[in-house]
């Protein structure tokens, strides 16, 4: 078994400073670390229990393969949030048939994003 230490997301964007934008100020995560200097350099954001490194720069299109799935406390109040902050929200909060409550997004690039919250009788928060 290969043991795992610590982990993380390598996106690699084709605008830098735009994805920065986009994760930094428009989702607002919190910054781990930044290395290098320039437009390419690296920012590597808090993402919950591991990590989103934005470095360097695609040069193709990005995948339809890559998903992020964000948890949030309260994905009415994340809605809010990014609209106010100018975010496309491409499906605005739903409870799904599975019980989650999704919203999906996308970032400069068109990677998907799901912002899911667990409500509180939801069984990944509760056994009975």
């Amino acid at each position: 078994m290969v043991h795992v230490l610590s982990s993380r997301v390598l996106l690699r964007p084709s605008d830098p400073e735009r994805s920065r934008a986009f994760y930094g100020e428009a989702l607002g995560l919190e910054i781990y670390r930044e290395f290098g200097t320039g437009p390419e350099r690296g920012t590597v954001y808090f993402l919950g229990g591991g990590y989103l490194e934005v470095s360097g720069r695609a040069t193709e299109p990005a995948t339809d393969t890559l998903r992020l799935w964000l948890q949030v406390a309260d994905a009415q109040a994340a809605h809010r949030k990014l609209v106010s902050r100018g975010v496309e929200v491409l499906r605005p909060p739903v409870q799904e048939p599975w019980g989650l409550i999704e919203m999906w997004i996308a970032d400069p690039d068109g990677h998907r994003i799901v912002l899911t919250e667990v409500p509180a009788d939801h069984p990944l928060r509760y056994r009975p």
